[in-house]
């Protein structure tokens, strides 16, 4: 393994500092003004959630290496990854204001939905791949609770409206699978793909 460190083509500190824990130095590769990072993540007519977290993941990729060969930056593995939250076959996406927030929070309320997250690794010309499924249930949440985590302003830009490292954990009552994929990076799988493009872990 030539390279000592790895490029994150995300702008999640949740993200970075999961990497951290597996003592991975990284640099971030980040869209620029010019890129229309939000338009990869719309949805396809009738796409599963599986298949959209894990088309979307590789769109990021391919971006990120042409940005990455555009800049002529040193070389090394970069690394993607995209999470979503699904109720049966609908995607919750990131909410668009704060009553988008309540509404998904609403249907996720006393409810089992799941939360998916691709990751994807390229080494030279070699792409690694995996998915975390994780199955997480709240339990009843009422109107005014909603509304009270909602003025945090802390769902906003969070898919399905929460992150379960800040106030939303109230509102869990089980997860089944894995808790660093529910906040965006699976550790697990992430050491998996480290590991096949030659990092010591």
């Amino acid at each position: 393994m030539n390279s000592s460190f790895i490029y994150l083509a995300s702008q999640s500190p949740r993200r970075a500092h999961l990497l951290e824990l597996l003592g991975i130095r990284h640099q971030l590769l980040l869209a620029g003004a010019d890129e229309d990072a939000e338009a990869l993540e719309h949805e396809l007519p009738g796409e599963s959630p599986t298949a959209y977290v894990q088309r979307v993941t590789a769109r990021k990729l391919d971006a990120a290496v042409a940005r990455h060969q555009a800049l002529r930056l040193p070389s090394a593995p970069v690394l993607c990854a995209d999470t979503t939250v699904a109720l049966g076959r609908t995607i919750l996406a990131k909410p668009v204001d704060a009553r988008d927030a309540e509404r998904m929070l609403a249907l996720l309320s006393g409810r089992t939905h799941r939360v998916l997250t691709a990751i994807a690794l390229q080494h030279g010309k070699r792409r690694h791949a995996a998915l975390s499924v994780s199955h997480v249930r709240f339990a009843a949440v009422s109107k005014s609770r909603i509304a009270q985590y909602v003025a945090t302003g802390e769902p906003l830009g969070k898919a399905g409206a929460y992150a379960i490292q800040g106030r939303a954990a109230a509102f869990v009552e089980h997860i089944s699978g894995s808790h660093s994929g529910i906040m965006g990076l699976p550790m697990f799988e992430t050491a998996q793909l480290l590991r096949q493009a030659g990092f010591r872990l």
